[in-house]
């Protein structure tokens, strides 16, 4: 491919070179060993679209696949999902883009045909995150004919690109509280002061919650929590945590729980904090082969109801997009380290020692 055409429609156009240096992306290729290679550019196919990458997040799931690697996701395998950027070259058939668009999307869709599908729990489509896009963090990224046509959309100009990649984590705390239902005066606890746990406050905080207390490690996280607009914060290590929790609401306890460590000692947590008649969600995944334990007479008789949602549906990621486009939860926040592509592997040795909550990686 030319390094002084891209394609549009199939035809070819003049832009500028974007090829020169050769584009990279970054590859996991084991636990702590990341890899920036060099690639040739595809020609996008009918309905993709070639996206220049303008921001690249972090995020839990990269960490602990860093750190450990991750059971849907074979070694070695591109990295990286959280992302927005401007069209660099359009597949046949692609009407609703234009060469220099700036783009955001989710990197998963569904079939729209199947069992989940005809039952609005587009979800759990073996097609969504059985055919994740994975390679943000990289010069380019190809996105395929099926996030192109159902969950990629055209940047608002007001937007940063940096908000707009955060697209994706907003559609699961969307499909989250879709689910709880949080309302107006009501007190909530958040059990995680991470990305996401910071996420949910900011959701929580516009749809009028009451009372916002977050439960978590770390002193650089529960400062942050705070600046953010927690209610309360409160260090989880501390032996008197629980009976500050269970004070909450005139002594009755939170509402709402929402578990964001996906840890197991936060999903008991969580549960153990919820007041009578009050609900869960378990956000975070726990890795496999563990077991929550509950109380089934507690469970019965205090009528809890416990809530595991997973991924997104395609009308959260458009309400995620309306929530974004508003720009009243200031999401951009949460977003507090910048480091160009070639410092990746830095990146995620900041993460793990907690240094960073979210960090934008510029190409």
């Amino acid at each position: 491919m030319s390094g002084a055409h891209v394609i549009e429609n199939g035809a070819a156009h003049s832009r500028r070179p974007i090829q020169e240096p050769a584009p990279r992306q970054a590859i996991l290729q084991a636990p702590g060993r990341l890899e920036l290679r060099s690639f040739t550019l595809p020609v996008p196919g009918p309905g993709e679209i070639l996206l220049e990458v303008r921001c690249a997040l972090s995020c839990g799931t990269d960490l602990k696949t860093w750190r450990r690697g991750h059971p849907m996701f074979s070694l070695p395998t591109p990295f990286g999902h959280e992302f927005s950027g401007v069209v660099a070259a359009l597949g046949e058939g692609v009407e609703r883009f234009r060469v220099g668009d700036g783009v955001m999307a989710a990197p998963t869709a569904p079939c729209g045909r199947c069992f989940f599908c005809l039952r609005e729990q587009e979800n759990l489509c073996a097609d969504a995150v059985g055919r994740m896009l994975m390679g943000a963090y990289a010069d380019f990224i190809l996105l395929p004919a099926h996030i192109v046509a159902r969950n990629t959309f055209r940047k608002p100009s007001m937007l940063s690109f940096e908000e707009a990649a955060l697209l994706e984590p907003m559609a699961c705390v969307v499909h989250a509280h879709e689910m709880a239902k949080p309302h107006r005066g009501e007190s909530a606890l958040i059990v995680g002061a991470g990305p996401f746990g910071l996420l949910h406050l900011l959701v929580l905080r516009a749809a009028g919650v009451r009372e916002i207390v977050i439960a978590g490690h770390g002193e650089r996280r529960l400062r942050w929590a705070g600046e953010l607009g927690a209610d309360r914060v409160l260090d989880a290590a501390r032996s008197d945590a629980a009976a500050e929790i269970a004070r909450l609401n005139g002594g009755f306890g939170p509402d709402l729980v929402i578990e964001a460590t996906g840890k197991l000692d936060g999903w008991h947590d969580a549960l153990a904090r919820v007041r009578r008649g009050g609900r869960v969600i378990f956000f975070g995944g726990c890795p496999a082969n563990t077991a929550l334990n509950v109380d089934t007479r507690r469970m019965h008789y205090d009528n809890l109801t416990l809530l595991a949602p997973f991924h997104y549906r395609t009308r959260d990621v458009r309400r995620a997009l309306d929530l974004l486009s508003e720009r009243r939860l200031g999401v951009g926040r949460i977003v507090n380290g910048h480091r160009r592509l070639s410092e990746l592997s830095e990146v995620f040795a900041m993460l793990d020692r907690g240094e960073m909550l979210k960090c934008a990686v510029i190409p």
